[in-house]
């Protein structure tokens, strides 16, 4: 199998979840461009009005109001039939029928006086996103794609500023009451609960008592946000959910006359704009909504034809305003449809030519009533077409697209699994499956595009990806069903217990409490996976520690007396680590009990200075151990001994980089404290070291891509022992590289061994190479080493402790995994990696994203981060700022992932550690004697059979995608089936959110790790290339 290849398959496999991401998120979390734009009372959106546009009169704005005060009072989830009257005699089917009959008698008694309207929602249906809609006049989604999408601050312009910036009054102008019982009692006990009856009856006391204390000059509203079901929940667009309650009153007459049986359907954005004209107030600039006309009244019902004419001046002021919006966002975003948007401004125009011919009508005394009426009617018919618009756009979960993403999701989740139980084959056609994937996908793009266009449709980049993810996996499961027609029913079933574990997990990211505790739940997990793996070591008879052992054979016994305590030893110190990696936990907000680590907060922020320094002093001692660590572990294999430009960076590269860290969070924690005449100067070096320390990651990582082989070679006297090659001169093609390698590593170790036996120095060596059989895996702790100290900056500094802990944690998973591998001695291969170990691998991926201080909601993300070596900020652009936040928040899984291929080639560079030579045995398994004793290869063993190293590479990149695909797909599927959920939108679409990003992270991580081991193999084969043709020489 060629390497390209392995790439290749992985690329496309990471495309197809890809766009079944994008294809699910485009139906489900819709966007929408907030504009900062402000109306105002000095600039009109458009021409004057017809009639009491009142400009120049006190107290007028855009006209003049019609009330002087208004009292909000919103009912959360009051949901229409709450409010319904119900006729008196039979007593009410349900608890929560005829509660308020307050209500119902002000619209019996004072039908001109008071209205109930059905106020229509828009989803999502929760109060954070309904608060937005009822005081901006828009169609707020999930995410507001604003200055900061963090904040439940309103940014747009709204009512409350244009009040705000508008009225000058010492007295109070409006009065907002926000009651939540009912949506309390709602979640608790359900609508149908006897409680909801009691909490109602107080809503109608509190009515009765606020009216009779209202004064002439006053509008009443009482709404209510958003409905509930039939379990109290909400969130969705189901009917009883987006059905809430209007009620109007004012102590004068309010309407020109009695309302209808039937009450009239209110979309909630028409509130804005019609409390805004009555309250003399500029329309805020993004309102979609569209006047309550029965409000405006003129001189009442006996003049018609005032009515319409001030009827018509609120209409025109308000199509004027979402015209002007319209432009306003058009010009910021591309995503209302082009077509639309010209026809609406169509519509416009021919209005406004109507209008005008109107104005010229009124001069003259000549206007008809019809036309004003047919006026209303062509301004109405534009003010709906653009709700329409961009309601379709911004405000409704699209079931087709979710559920396509979901299916296409799940598809790919089933090939990595079949697909990794079939990379062993030497036969399989991978590459002639590959290129019909591709082939068929770019076909299905094309023919996809040509229907959008033909059907009118803009060409949706993730409508695109999707059909040609869609079109290339069907290609590939239809020709691997003919080839291999058993594979569905004999790979399925394979990892069994993984599969149950993955099951299980997945099951409870449909509960809100285990997402909000997954926290804990992680390190529960992983600390269950390393027993069990502890424990399967001693189901083999592996782990006999004080047991007699005169039952097992001799070779048997041998093994369990050294790997027993090893293999407790690396469990004691797994859990620990696991235990203290706890300690920098921050708690979610929907658990105010807990108290989140003091740990997790930046130096600066502490008073004490000999507290300060102590915390200081303890970070720098992190920064040293790192830095030792590595260049111990290299050491331990050889690898620092290589003159490699790579390693001579980490011998001076890294504790440079580890100086500038430490002189920065010295800074950092002090910059206020520093002298007048230094601030510059100090406040320059906290901007310059960051910048110097990602400089240096950035030389580090060119010059192991330049030389990633990290060997040291020594040459001597010639040795008569020669390789006998099937070829003449240097290899002339890949075969011959792969046959001969192994047996130059094999000469240079029995070099090495006669050289040490006879004391060294009598017969000088040949040839001898340090490092070789970890020059894999040198590459990768060489490259997660430069990583990690740019990561480490984005973090506040006691974080570095974590970092440690991680790190430590991490080895002994390794060397646990390792352990319960076993040394892959003799294997010819095929070579894999367990599912269990990959499982551990991902789950500790997942513990370290919680246990350095994140949490999958937006509120818990570090800001701080966008601003490190940038404090003066980023000009116009949100890309660095994104970038670095986004480093941040997923520094663990880029580090777990670029360090996967860890998990293949561990079990090679422990065979050397502190290996005793193994004697080749027979295949009946008796020893053979003599001299012939079999030297650990180490990761040479993965060069005697290429096909089986670059099979060995692809499982682990299916096998780990699959396990993260597989969270994703839970992820989608809670977040789909649950949207209607109370906390779908507080804590299912966040984690969808984060776990979709992380995995976009760990997939391009993975493929840049892999990508770094076949780089190290390719530059391999050239150094031996280059060594053979020296020793011809």
């Amino acid at each position: 199998m060629l390497k390209a290849l392995v790439l290749l398959f992985l690329a496309w496999v990471c495309f197809l979840f890809y766009a079944g991401i994008g294809l699910f998120t485009s139906g489900f979390l819709l966007t929408r461009l907030e504009l900062t734009n402000h109306s105002s009372c000095q600039e009109l959106p458009g021409k004057g009005t017809l009639v009491g546009s009142g400009r120049g009169e006190p107290g007028a704005c855009w006209t003049v109001p019609r009330f002087s005060r208004a009292v909000i009072v919103l009912i959360d989830a009051l949901r229409f039939d709450f409010v319904h009257p119900w006729p008196a005699g039979p007593p009410a089917p349900q608890p929560f029928l005829g509660r308020l009959s307050f209500i119902q008698h002000l619209l019996e008694a004072q039908p001109q006086h008071a209205r109930l309207y059905r106020f229509l929602a828009d989803p999502p249906t929760t109060t954070m996103q309904r608060l937005k809609a009822l005081t901006t006049g828009s169609l707020p989604t999930f995410v507001d794609a604003g200055s900061n999408f963090a904040s439940y601050a309103i940014q747009e312009d709204n009512l409350i500023a244009q009040l705000n910036n508008t009225v000058d009054r010492d007295d109070w102008d409006l009065l907002i009451a926000h009651f939540l019982g009912v949506d309390h009692c709602g979640h608790k006990h359900g609508p149908h609960h006897p409680e909801m009856a009691k909490k109602l009856n107080q809503m109608d006391q509190m009515l009765q008592t606020l009216v009779e204390q209202l004064e002439n000059d006053t509008l009443l509203v009482v709404a209510g946000d958003h409905g509930m079901t039939e379990t109290g929940d909400h969130g969705g667009d189901s009917k009883p959910e987006v059905m809430a309650a209007l009620f109007l009153y004012s102590p004068l007459p309010l309407f020109p006359g009695a309302s209808l049986k039937d009450p009239e359907v209110v979309p909630q954005v028409n509130l804005v704009p019609t409390l805004a004209l009555l309250l003399g107030l500029p329309i805020p600039f993004g309102n979609i909504g569209e006047v309550m006309v029965d409000l405006f009244s003129g001189e009442g019902d006996t003049q018609p034809l005032a009515t319409a004419l001030a009827q018509a001046s609120a209409y025109h002021l308000n199509a004027q305003q979402v015209s002007r919006f319209l432009h306003a966002y058009s010009l910021a975003a591309q995503d209302l449809p082009p077509e639309e948007l010209q026809h609406l401004q169509n519509l416009f125009s021919s209005a406004s030519s109507e209008y005008e011919q109107l104005l010229d009508q009124l001069k003259t005394g000549e206007v008809r009533e019809a036309d004003i009426q047919a006026l209303i009617s062509q301004l109405r018919l534009f003010l709906r077409g653009a709700r329409t618009a961009c309601t379709e756009t911004w405000a409704r979960f699209r079931p087709a697209r979710m559920i396509g993403g979901t299916i296409l999701l799940a598809s790919t989740c089933l090939l990595c699994l079949i697909t990794s139980r079939l990379t062993s084959s030497p036969d399989f056609p991978f590459h002639c499956l590959l290129l019909r994937a591709v082939v068929w996908g770019l076909a299905g793009a094309v023919l996809l595009a040509g229907g959008l266009m033909a059907a009118g449709i803009g060409l949706e980049p993730s409508l695109l990806c999707a059909g040609s993810a869609a079109t290339s996996l069907i290609a590939f499961l239809w020709a691997l069903k003919s080839r291999e027609s058993s594979s569905m029913t004999v790979f399925l079933p394979g990892p069994l217990p993984i599969l149950v574990l993955l099951f299980l997990r997945s099951a409870a990211l449909f509960s809100d409490s285990f997402v909000v505790a997954e926290a804990w739940a992680a390190p529960f997990l992983l600390r269950s996976l390393s027993l069990f793996l502890v424990a399967q070591l001693h189901w083999e008879g592996r782990l006999l520690v004080g047991v007699s052992t005169a039952c097992l054979s001799s070779p048997t016994a041998s093994l369990a007396r050294r790997e027993g305590p090893r293999a407790l030893g690396l469990l004691v110190g797994l859990l620990l680590c696991v235990r203290l990696s706890i300690l920098f936990h921050r708690c979610p907000e929907e658990t105010p009990v807990c108290q989140s680590s003091p740990w997790l907060a930046p130096l600066a922020t502490m008073a004490g200075g000999q507290a300060k320094n102590l915390w200081y002093g303890a970070c720098l001692g992190t920064l040293g151990v790192l830095v030792l660590a590595v260049r111990f572990w290299l050491r331990r294999c050889g690898n620092l001994n290589s003159p490699a430009p790579p390693v001579l960076f980490v011998r001076w590269g890294l504790p440079l980089m580890a100086l500038g860290t430490a002189a920065h969070w010295a800074l950092a924690s002090g910059t206020d404290e520093a002298p007048p005449r230094l601030q510059a100067l100090v406040s320059g070096a906290v901007v310059g070291l960051p910048r110097a320390v990602l400089a240096l990651a950035a030389i580090g990582l060119g010059l192991l891509l330049w030389q990633p082989v990290t060997v040291l070679v020594k040459t001597g006297a010639s040795s008569s022992n020669h390789i006998i090659v099937p070829f003449v001169g240097p290899p002339a093609s890949q075969a011959d590289l792969d046959y001969v390698v192994p047996q130059i590593y094999r000469r240079m170790q029995e070099a090495l061994r006669g050289k040490l036996a006879r004391g060294g120095g009598q017969t000088p060596l040949a040839l001898a190479a340090y490092g070789l059989g970890s020059v894999y895996s040198a590459a990768v702790v060489t490259a997660l080493a430069l990583l990690a100290f740019p990561l480490l900056l984005l973090h506040t500094e006691r974080i570095s402790l974590a970092f440690l802990i991680l790190f430590l944690q991490s080895f002994l998973l390794l060397q646990l995994l390792a352990t319960a591998v076993g040394t892959p001695a003799g294997s010819p291969g095929p070579f894999s990696v367990p599912w269990l170990a990959i499982s551990a691998w991902a789950l500790t991926a997942t513990q370290t994203f919680y246990s350095t201080g994140h949490q999958p909601v937006f509120p818990a993300i570090h800001w701080n981060a966008a601003f490190v070596g940038f404090t003066e900020g980023h000009g116009s652009s949100p890309v660095l700022p994104a970038l670095l936040v986004g480093a941040n928040t997923f520094a663990s899984h880029l580090l777990f992932s670029v360090g996967c291929p860890l998990l293949l080639l561990w079990p090679f560079v422990c065979e050397g550690q502190g290996s005793t030579k193994r004697k080749k045995t027979l295949a009946s398994g008796t020893e053979v004697g003599g001299e012939k004793e079999e030297e650990p290869l180490m990761e040479m063993r993965l060069r005697d059979s290429p096909h089986h190293f670059n099979a060995a590479l692809l499982q682990l990149g299916l096998k780990y995608l699959f396990i993260l695909g597989v969270q994703v797909l839970a992820c989608v599927l809670a977040a789909s089936i649950l949207r209607r959920h109370l906390m779908v939108w507080k804590v299912f679409a966040p984690k969808f959110i984060f776990e979709a990003v992380g995995f976009v992270v760990s997939s391009l991580g993975l493929l840049l790790g892999v990508a770094l081991v076949m780089w190290v193999d390719r530059a391999v084969g050239s150094w031996f290339k280059q060594l053979i043709l020296s020793q011809e020489r």
